[in-house]
């Protein structure tokens, strides 16, 4: 039996903890563009959905729940873990996870994951996937997670699911990883 494509989100996680190393340590999350601190930005294409931000604890304009991955620095899947432990939805609940350096998502990018399968992801004019752009059934993603998911990467846990992909539109796939990326 197939389900109808998901049109809403009910939560979402937000990794918010890396090291930052290509940016000499910054806290990339609170770099503005426009005057905005990225991680606001992420916050706000979410919405008013319960969000559990994975990272150090930082000022933000919404109601978020805190958690870190132990121990920290273990990587996204290990950051995924700890987000989804703190999630409190039920399994079939549509989930958005996405990176806190993000500055070319809106609430129309998060829009147009819809998926029939076990979720979504944006995909680059170079056709790669962001896995850190997607919106995803929470039972799935639980089921994904490997029972050690330090240092693993989120393509080697999340790439065997039913995923859509959808084609970015122009700067959706903008992050922040270098200096340069916050040059106009």
């Amino acid at each position: 039996m197939t389900s109808q494509p998901h049109q809403t989100i009910d939560g979402a996680v937000v990794l918010a903890g890396g090291q930052a190393r290509r940016m000499s340590g910054v806290d990339k999350a609170m770099l503005t563009v426009d005057g905005i601190p990225l991680l606001h930005r992420v916050l706000a294409a979410v919405g008013a959905v319960p969000v559990v931000v994975v990272g150090p604890e930082r000022p933000v304009p919404a109601a978020v729940r805190w958690t870190r991955e132990e121990p920290a620095g273990g990587g996204p899947v290990a950051g995924l873990a700890a987000g989804l432990a703190a999630v409190d939805l039920p399994s079939t609940a549509t989930v958005a996870v996405l990176a806190a350096d993000l500055a070319g998502i809106t609430s129309s990018t998060l829009a147009r994951l819809c998926f029939d399968g076990d979720g979504a992801v944006l995909v680059d004019e170079d056709g790669r996937e962001q896995w850190l752009i997607g919106v995803w059934r929470l039972g799935a993603l639980r089921a994904a997670i490997p029972a050690q998911p330090r240092d693993r990467s989120l393509r080697s846990v999340l790439g065997g699911l039913d995923v859509t992909r959808v084609p970015a539109r122009p700067g959706e796939c903008v992050d922040v990883d270098t200096p340069a990326d916050l040059r106009p």
